[in-house]
């Protein structure tokens, strides 16, 4: 076939094709060729050759047809575009015509020309839905360039706010589809933003008019649908609720600050926001402080529940309550303290729940005022933490756990304050905390502050001076405690044995026990508090010690070893005052130690031994009354020394 295409040659000429045709046949040629004639042969080539004209011809003809077939559908396409074409431009000018006539009609008397009037109105409406109508066959079918030339049309037409309307009307169409409106709504926006200046001349006043109609119409009516429901029902539920919708508002309003709305866009934002959920924040406060009441309320009732406790009417006058106050500031035994069972009724599960609630509630405060209220919002909600955590719960613990001291002459007491003093101070760490991180913040630059300060003041001053009532009476039931030991253990023959040389013992049994016991009370004052408090307590209590043991001493007369073995007492004494890790009640009882010394010393070196060092600051009133302790004090000789 490729040699049967290579035999036409341009401009064709039959006989010539055949002649070419015979010269390349083998036996084709003349007689006077090289090789003979064979008609036969060359019969056979014209057969071969017309056969293959002919499949040439009907492929040439199928092509043909086929490029007949597209050139006459390209031909029916381009008619009907220069059809649409012409039509787009009769509109146009049909347009601007009736435009013109509809001015013109304005000018014209009524009463004359009321049909002519009414003609060009009904002409100017029609004309006016059909280019709408073309503007929204144009959405549809995504022509950007076809919407923008009928908008540009209808621009000078009353209907242009109506195109616009359709255009955000089919905007929206299939734009809410996941779970998440906000995030629709942004991304929506976000479509329109690329768009829209590609089809209408004012593009930031229609998307203005998409955000408007996104928040007035499908915003409010979600947050309605939300909040509704649980506003009268669920107050928890409604204030988080709340929150959250408000928070998710303000940060798609956030997201939409960057596109160009106009001149104030800020004002603009703000006021669709106000406009949705200005109704559900006029009263937002006063859900949040009844809610919080209640929430707190309910904490606290359920823990003293679990602890199957009625809680006492503290402070409310009465006989009982004048002899508790009483008791409480004084060691005067006016009958029984309470028996807590060594239950502080100061929980820290408690306080995290309060103290989260009140967070909780700060951050929607802070989220939900108005910048002018937020100060004083913020304060009715600390008024709420006060009053629950600090005075239904901490100082209810401590006017309870004051009741429960004993008195100091009470046997074998259990002190449990020092447990309420551990938590308390625990609990006022976390108070003063949040105070700091979560309501300064709010008040810092508003006359709230100062008061707020000065409320904290008064609170902390009130728990800290029952905390020191608590201690105080604390460290008496100590001291009366070491008493009993001492008076139940200790014998006057300890210092004045029957048989002076067969004492075989390093120190009293008294002293073993009271220095059991002010070790195990040194280390839990040192567990219950922190800081100077712990330097403070301990050095009451190392006073309070050592003026405990230097009274009992003088109740003692005292031999020979007898003086020796309340050297060995005071010795011990002295080493549970190291643990106090306080210099001045170590220096107490090295003194009461030096002190002793003048039970034993030879009658003729005590003038040597009291102005010694130790001694010599002392009074000689007290020196003197250590002398007098020694059993052999009434001996002229030991008289004379000392005179």
């Amino acid at each position: 076939m490729a040699t049967t295409a290579e035999l036409f040659e341009e401009p064709f000429v039959a006989d010539e094709y055949i002649e070419r045709l015979v010269w390349r046949t083998p036996g084709g040629g003349s007689r006077g060729g090289s090789e003979a004639f064979d008609p036969k042969r060359l019969l056979e080539e014209f057969v071969n050759h017309i056969q293959e004209l002919q499949i040439m011809d009907e492929r040439i003809q199928r092509k043909v047809e086929k490029l007949e077939q597209q050139c006459q559908k390209e031909a029916k396409e381009f008619a009907k575009k220069v059809q649409e074409l012409q039509k787009s431009n009769q509109i146009k000018e049909a347009a601007d015509v009736i435009q013109k006539l509809h001015l013109i009609a304005q000018e014209l008397p009524f009463d004359r020309f009321s049909e002519v009037k009414s003609k060009i109105a009904s002409k100017y409406h029609d004309l006016e839905c059909q280019l709408i109508q073309e503007f929204t066959s144009a959405q549809r079918r995504g022509e950007i360039s076809r919407m923008r030339e009928v908008a540009a049309v209808l621009l000078h037409f009353k209907g242009y706010s109506h195109c616009i309307d359709v255009y955000i009307k089919q905007c929206q169409e299939g734009a809410y589809m996941r779970n998440d409106i906000f995030e629709d709504a942004a991304i929506l926006c976000q479509r329109v933003n690329k768009q829209v200046g590609d089809i209408f001349s004012n593009p930031e006043a229609v998307l203005a008019k998409l955000i408007q109609n996104v928040f007035e119409i499908k915003l409010q009516s979600f947050v309605k649908d939300q909040l509704e429901e649980c506003r009268k029902s669920d107050a928890e539920q409604y204030l988080k609720s709340l929150y959250d919708l408000y928070t998710r508002t303000t940060s798609l309003s956030s997201k939409l600050m960057e596109f160009n709305l106009g001149t104030d866009k800020q004002t603009f934002l703000s006021k669709l926001i106000k406009s949705i959920f200005i109704s559900y924040l006029e009263n937002y406060i006063e859900v949040e402080i009844g809610y919080l009441k209640s929430r707190s309320a309910m904490i606290l009732q359920r823990y003293y529940d679990s602890k199957n406790h009625q809680k006492r009417s503290i402070g409310t006058g009465g006989i009982q309550d004048l002899k508790e106050r009483i008791r409480q500031r004084t060691n005067l035994p006016l009958g029984p303290s309470i028996d807590t069972h060594g239950e502080t009724f100061l929980s820290q599960e408690v306080v995290v729940n309060l103290l989260q609630e009140t967070k909780q509630a700060f951050e929607r405060c802070h989220r939900l005022s108005d910048p002018s209220d937020l100060p004083r919002n913020a304060f009715r909600i600390f008024t709420i933490l006060v009053e629950f955590l600090c005075i239904e719960h901490i100082d209810y613990a401590l006017e309870t756990g004051l009741a429960g001291i004993p008195s100091s002459d009470s046997r074998n007491a259990n002190l449990y304050f020092l447990d309420v003093v551990q938590q308390a101070n625990t609990i006022f760490h976390l108070f003063d905390k949040q105070f700091n991180d979560h309501l300064m913040p709010l008040i810092s630059s508003s006359p709230k502050l100062s008061e707020c300060l000065q409320k904290k003041k008064e609170i902390i001053e009130q728990m800290e001076m029952k905390l020191d009532t608590g201690i105080d009476r604390t460290l008496n039931c100590m001291i009366g405690q070491m008493k009993h030991i001492l008076a139940a253990e200790q014998k006057k023959t300890d210092f004045k044995p029957e048989d002076e040389n067969n004492v075989l013992i390093q120190y009293t049994n008294a002293c073993v026990k009271v220095c059991v016991y002010v070790r195990k009370q040194v280390e839990k004052i040192k567990n219950s508090m922190d800081g100077k408090n712990v330097d403070t307590v301990l050095m009451e209590l190392g006073v309070r010690f050592h003026r405990l043991i230097y009274e009992h001493l003088q109740q003692y007369s005292y031999s020979c070893m007898g003086g020796m073995l309340a050297i060995c007492d005071v010795a011990e004494y002295r080493k549970c005052a190291k643990d106090f890790k306080i210099p001045m009640v170590l220096h107490l009882f090295d003194t009461l130690h030096a002190l002793c010394n003048l039970l034993v010393v030879a009658p003729d070196n005590l003038k040597q031994v009291c102005s010694g060092e130790q001694l010599a600051s002392l009074d000689k009133n007290i020196l003197h009354s250590f002398v007098q302790l020694r059993a052999d004090y009434r001996s002229a000789r030991l008289a004379r020394h000392f005179s």
